[in-house]
């Protein structure tokens, strides 16, 4: 999870050199950002289903060799093509290691408690990856060329390979029937235009094109639904939600990593927009929080061991609110440690959410279908992330331009992000 997390973040340091060492054009840049996200997003439900039927760490293996594979093509790609190709197949291969991961931890650890400490260490390692993925790519970029980016996966891929087989359980659900490749391709065409739409919404505001989309997506969505209650082996086990603790936890998650997905875009752009610092020093100021998440989702378990977990996350819900409102009270003169500060906070109180609300969404799920509850417990946490960015995003974006004022003289497009405003800056005589 870490590994993976580090891949959707490090990329974006390494745009420029790519720009001059390849030459794509702006639809091939935006594919060679884009398409890793989106197909671990799309693939997610039916390789944790995969992963039940066929072995769990048998996946895990095929998915880290693939993995490997893929990111040396990326590190050695001689043009944009072959490069949105390396990024699509890793994408493809990520979306097999993380409920296959997920899904392992349950099978083996039985006891609550370490079960929840596990999960909780496996749920932080997103939030650090992507802490880390501008401090590792900025280094990694200072000394070598590009592609060194890529090449983080390799050994790592290497070793899971080597110590997976010695160390890892395997667990497969005998009785389980085949895999429906309609339902599967359902899935990844009910998912992706939704993402789709979503990261065009956060990038350009509300149009035809990506309204469009999330239509196609909710419409493939019903149709997926339909086939999956007329199936004996669904892809996906709807009788899951008939579970109000499993429903309400995955609903709470998605929730959770709205607000997470918004608030980390605007505390990014404060940091380099308006403190004005380098994404590898944003990135440095963020491990704070990042640790801060670590802490409190170890201890979650522990503490839910002696307090009704409601009251856990409850508190954890309460130190988001002072974190959230010392962002709010955040202006350009309050310095960056006040929003650093401020996000700590939110961090620090979303932990108990995530880990215990992973814990629940998984445990509900026997333990043939844990592979597939994974995989949904990490789509909602996507698909919340997707609409924090887009929602806030656009909101943000609404204020700024109600709020600004730009000078005679000034580009038009300075009043449309602050981004833009930052641009317009810079051309301006001295």
């Amino acid at each position: 999870t870490l590994l993976l997390s580090i891949d959707v973040s490090v990329l974006h340091l390494a745009v420029p050199h790519i720009g001059a060492a390849l030459d794509p054009s702006a639809s091939q840049m935006l594919w060679i950002i884009d398409i890793y996200g989106f197909l671990i997003a799309g693939f997610l439900v039916t390789m944790g289903t995969l992963g039940d039927r066929i072995g769990r760490r048998k996946l895990l293996l095929i998915g880290a060799a693939a993995f490997g594979v893929a990111s040396l093509a990326a590190v050695f790609a001689d043009g944009p093509a072959t490069l949105i190709a390396a990024r699509a197949a890793m994408g493809l291969a990520g979306a097999t290691l993380m409920p296959s991961t997920l899904a392992l931890i349950m099978n083996m650890f039985h006891d609550a408690r370490q079960r929840g400490v596990a999960i909780a260490v496996w749920v932080t390692m997103f939030s650090v990856g992507i802490a880390l993925g501008p401090v590792v790519g900025g280094a990694m970029l200072e000394y070598f060329w590009w592609g060194s980016v890529f090449l983080l996966g390799v050994p790592i891929m290497a070793l899971l390979l080597v110590a997976g087989p010695l160390l890892l359980p395997e667990y497969r659900d005998e009785e389980a029937g085949g895999l429906d490749l309609t339902s599967a391709a359902l899935s990844l065409a009910a998912i992706l235009p939704v993402i789709y739409g979503l990261k065009e919404i956060a990038n350009d505001g509300f149009g035809a094109v990506p309204v469009a989309a999330l239509v196609v997506g909710l419409v493939v969505g019903v149709l997926f639904v339909r086939r999956q209650r007329s199936l004996e082996s669904p892809l996906m086990d709807l009788a899951l939600f008939r579970t109000p603790t499993f429903r309400t936890a995955l609903v709470t998650l998605l929730l959770s990593m709205l607000v997470a997905g918004g608030t980390y875009l605007m505390v990014t752009q404060f940091l380099q927009l308006v403190g004005g610092l380098t994404p590898m020093k944003a990135g440095l100021w963020l491990l704070p929080a990042a640790f801060a998440l670590i802490v409190t989702a170890v201890v979650s378990p522990m503490a839910a061991s002696r307090f009704r977990p409601a009251y856990v996350v409850a508190a954890g819900l309460a130190v988001s609110a002072v974190g959230h409102l010392t962002l709010f009270l955040a202006d350009s003169s309050s310095g960056i440690a006040q929003v650093v500060t401020g996000f700590a906070f939110v961090y620090a109180g979303g932990g108990p959410l995530i880990a215990l609300g992973t814990d629940i969404v998984v445990g509900s799920a026997p333990p043939e279908r844990a592979g597939g509850a994974a995989a949904l417990s990490e789509t909602s946490t996507e698909l919340g992330m997707a609409l924090g960015v887009a929602l806030l995003g656009s909101l943000g974006a609404a204020v700024y331009q109600a709020g600004v004022k730009v000078p005679e003289g000034a580009p038009e497009y300075a009043g449309d992000t602050l981004a833009g405003a930052v641009e317009a800056a810079r051309g301006l005589p001295a």
